[in-house]
């Protein structure tokens, strides 16, 4: 499992997110950044994926993590 992207990780709820919002909330960043992130994109068409850096990964989960515990709040108040 450690040879699949964060998207192909996450492919389960991954249509779920709202992109836009995570990116701008936890990264401070556009969303179009963070789709480039999840798809590899080459922006800066050097030939080599734009990948994650362990920061950001750990960021990425964190995030995830915040809005696991927010959604199971709102839960509770139904």
């Amino acid at each position: 499992m450690d040879n699949l992207t964060p998207k192909q990780k996450l492919s389960d709820v991954y249509l779920d997110l709202d992109i836009r919002r995570l990116s701008n909330r936890y990264f401070g960043k556009s969303g179009s950044w963070l789709y480039h992130k999840f798809d590899r994109t080459d922006v800066n068409q050097n030939g080599k994926p734009d990948d994650f850096t362990p920061e950001q990964l750990n960021t990425l989960k964190e995030a995830l993590f915040d809005l696991a515990e927010r959604i199971r709040k709102a839960a509770e108040t139904l």
